[in-house]
C-alpha cells in the first residue's frame, strides 16, 4: 500500500476547504436570498408609492424590464460574461506556476463584492446588479482554477475520491452557514435587526465566509512545488493554447457530444436552482425563512443523493444513472408547477426529491466527463466543462425571465424549462462512452 506524501496530503486537505468556502455564497446568496431581495428593491424603485402588486416596468438602458425579472436577467448577463472569460481563464491556469495565487485573486474579488451587498437597500437595485455581476463572474473564474488544481493535488486514480470529498465539503459548508442565517432571518428581532437588515447581514456573512476561508487553500497550496509550464514567448500563449484545445475536440467527438448535452441539461438544472427562491416567494407566497429552510433541506439531502447515485452508477453505469436523474428532473418541474400557493409541506417534499437528484446528477456528470477527456490534457478540458457548468448557463434564465414577463406568471415559465431536460437527455443517449474512453486512452492533446 503506497503512502501519500505529507506535503501533498496537507495541500489536498487545504484544497477541500475552497469548496467549503465558496458554497456558502452559492447557497445563502445565489440560491436563496439575492433574487427575492433584489426583486423587492426593483419593485420599490418602479412603484415607490405602492411596491406590493406593482405592475409598472423599470427602464433599463431605455428598455422596459419587469421588476420580477431583474434578478433573472442579472444572472443571464453574469453567465454570458463568464462564458466569454472562462476558457481563457482555464488556458491561463495551465500556464501559471502557482495556481493558488490565481485562485485567491479571483476568490477575494468576488468575496469583497459579495460582502458589499450589505449596502443594498432602499431602491438601489442597480447596486445589487453590479455587485452580483462582479461576484458571480469572479466565482466562476475561481472554480475553473479550482478544478485545475484537482490535477495538482491528486493522481489520476485518486481523483474520483478526492473530487467527491471536495464536493461533500461544499455541501457541508453551504449547509452550515445557511443554518445560521436561517436563525437570523427567522428571528431578526432576537439579534436586534429588522427583517430587511437580517437579509442584508446574511448576504454579507456569505461574502465574509467565502473570503476568510479562502485563506486556508491559498496558504496550504503554496507548499506544492511550482508547476512546470511551457515557456511562453508572447502574451498570446494562453490564447494559442485555447485554440489548440478547441481544435483537439475534433479528435474526441464523444467529449464534444457530452459537452453539448451537458450544456443543455445543466442549463435547466442551474435555472431551477436560480429561480426556485423567487418562484417560491412570488408564486407560492413563502417567506424568506421558509425558503432558507427549503434550501437547507436540499443541501442536506444532496449529500446523501450524491452517495446514493454513486452506488447506483456502480451497478448500472454513470450514463444510465444520469439519464434516470434527468427523468426525475422532469418530474420535479411538473410537480413544482402543480404545487398550490402556500402548500409548504408539499414544497418540502419536492425539496427532498430535488436534493436527491441534484447531488447525484452533478457528481456523476463530472466523473463521467473525467473518463472521456484525453489523458494529459485534463485541466484544459475541465476548463471547458466548467464553462458549460457555470459560464454558459444563460439561456434558461433568459427563457424563464422572458416567459414570466410576457405571461405575468412564473408557472408557465417553469414549464418552459422542460425542453432543456428533454433535449439534454436525448443528446446524452448519443454519447458512446466506451468509444470515448478508448479515444481518451489513445490520444493526448499537446499544450503549445
Amino acid at each position: 500500500m503506497s503512502t501519500v506524501d505529507p506535503t501533498l496530503l496537507r495541500a489536498r486537505r487545504s484544497w477541500y476547504v475552497y469548496d467549503w468556502a465558496n458554497s456558502a455564497f452559492v447557497t445563502t446568496t445565489q440560491t436563496v436570498l439575492f433574487s427575492p431581495y433584489l426583486t423587492v428593491l426593483a419593485r420599490r424603485a418602479a412603484c415607490p408609492e405602492q411596491p406590493t402588486g406593482c405592475t409598472r416596468d423599470l427602464s433599463v438602458l431605455g428598455l422596459p424590464v419587469s421588476p420580477g425579472s431583474v434578478a433573472l436577467y442579472t444572472i443571464t448577463v453574469a453567465t454570458l460574461l463568464s462564458a466569454v472569460l472562462l476558457p481563457f481563464v482555464g488556458a491561463l491556469a495551465d500556464r501559471t506556476r502557482h495556481r493558488h495565487r490565481l485562485l485567491g485573486g479571483f476568490a477575494w474579488v468576488g468575496a469583497v463584492a459579495a460582502t458589499a451587498m450589505v449596502t443594498m437597500g432602499g431602491d438601489r437595485w442597480w447596486l445589487g446588479v453590479l455587485l452580483a455581476l462582479v461576484a458571480v463572474v469572479s466565482l466562476t473564474c475561481s472554480l475553473v482554477v479550482n478544478d485545475a488544481l484537482l490535477c495538482d493535488v491528486s493522481d489520476p486514480e485518486e481523483r474520483d475520491a478526492v473530487s467527491s470529498r471536495g464536493w461533500a465539503a461544499g455541501y457541508l459548508g453551504g449547509f452550515t452557514l445557511l443554518a445560521v442565517n436561517l436563525l437570523v432571518v427567522s428571528s431578526p428581532g432576537t439579534f436586534g435587526l429588522t427583517d430587511e437588515w437580517a437579509v442584508r447581514v446574511s448576504l454579507a456573512s456569505a461574502g465574509l465566509w467565502w473570503g476568510l476561508f479562502t485563506i486556508v487553500p491559498v496558504l496550504g497550496l503554496r507548499r506544492l512545488p511550482p508547476r512546470p509550464v511551457p515557456v511562453v514567448a508572447t502574451t498570446l500563449g494562453p490564447f494559442r493554447q485555447l485554440l489548440t484545445t478547441l481544435r483537439g475536440l475534433r479528435h474526441h467527438p464523444q467529449v464534444l457530444r457530452f459537452l453539448l448535452a451537458y450544456l443543455i441539461f445543466n442549463d435547466g438544472i442551474q435555472t431551477v436552482i436560480a429561480a426556485s427562491s423567487v418562484y417560491g416567494q412570488e408564486e407560492l407566497g413563502f417567506s424568506a425563512a421558509q425558503l432558507l429552510t427549503t434550501v437547507l433541506l436540499v443541501q442536506a439531502v444532496a449529500f446523501v443523493g450524491a452517495l446514493a447515485f454513486g452506488r447506483i452508477a456502480g451497478r448500472y453505469g454513470a450514463q444510465r444513472t444520469v439519464l434516470g436523474g434527468l427523468v426525475l428532473w422532469i418530474v420535479v418541474v411538473l410537480s413544482a408547477f402543480a404545487v398550490p400557493r402556500g402548500a409548504f409541506s408539499t414544497w418540502l417534499a419536492l425539496a427532498v426529491l430535488i436534493g436527491l437528484v441534484l447531488g447525484g446528477t452533478q457528481a456523476l456528470s463530472r466523473s463521467l466527463f473525467s473518463r472521456l477527456v484525453p489523458q494529459g490534457a485534463e485541466a484544459e478540458y475541465f476548463s471547458l466543462y466548467q464553462a458549460g457548468e457555470r459560464g454558459t448557463s444563460w439561456l434558461g434564465t433568459l427563457v424563464f425571465g422572458l416567459v414570466a414577463q410576457l405571461t405575468g406568471s412564473y408557472r408557465p415559465a417553469l414549464v418552459a424549462l422542460l425542453a432543456f431536460f428533454v433535449v439534454g437527455a436525448v443528446l446524452l443517449t448519443r454519447v458512446d462512452v466506451a468509444a470515448g474512453v478508448q479515444q481518451a486512452r489513445n490520444g493526448t492533446d499537446p499544450v503549445r
